[in-house]
C-alpha cells in the first residue's frame, strides 16, 4: 500500500522499542466463521475461526502497539501478512493475538504475531505496517480509482 509516498521514512517521533507488545481479543461468534463468507451459492467453508478473521485479529494486535506514536490524523495500515493458520477454533472460544514489534525496515513497522485460543497456538506469522496520513490515503484511493472508470 504505497499510496503515493504516504510513509513516513525520515519519522522524528519516537517509535515502540524493540519487543514491545500489544494484544487483541475476541470470542469467536457465527460472524467469526469460515463458513459465514459465502460470495456464491457454491461456496462452503467449515464452521471455524476464519483464517481471514484470524489475521485481522493480528492486524488489530500490531496497530496497537504503533497506536501510541501516530499524530493527528495519522493511522497505520496493514502492508504485509504472511501468516499460517495451523489449528481450527470453533465458535464460542476466546481467541487472543498478540504482535511484538521488531524493528523498522525502511517506511515498515515489522512484527512478529502469534494468535491462541485456550487449547494452545492457531496460527504465526509475520506482519508489517505503515504509517500514513488517512486524508492523504483517502485521496489517493479516490484518485486511482476514479481514474480506471
Amino acid at each position: 500500500m504505497s499510496g503515493g509516498g504516504a510513509g513516513r521514512p525520515d519519522r522524528a517521533s519516537p517509535e515502540p522499542e524493540i519487543g514491545a507488545t500489544a494484544s487483541a481479543e475476541l470470542v469467536v461468534t457465527d460472524a467469526d466463521l469460515a463458513s459465514a463468507f459465502r460470495p456464491g451459492p457454491e461456496d462452503a467453508y467449515p464452521r471455524v475461526f476464519a483464517t481471514a478473521r484470524m489475521v485481522a485479529l493480528m492486524e488489530v494486535a500490531a496497530s496497537r502497539v504503533l497506536a501510541p506514536f501516530l499524530g493527528p490524523d495519522e493511522l497505520s495500515v496493514g502492508v504485509l501478512v504472511d501468516v499460517t493458520h495451523t489449528a481450527a477454533t470453533p465458535p464460542g472460544v476466546r481467541v487472543t493475538a498478540t504482535a511484538r514489534y521488531l524493528g523498522r525496515e525502511d517506511k515498515q513497522y515489522c512484527f512478529e504475531v502469534v494468535a491462541r485460543d485456550r487449547g494452545g497456538e492457531v496460527g504465526r506469522g509475520a506482519h508489517r505496517r505503515a504509517i500514513v496520513a488517512s486524508p492523504r490515503l483517502l485521496a489517493g484511493a479516490i484518485r486511482r480509482n476514479a481514474a480506471s472508470n
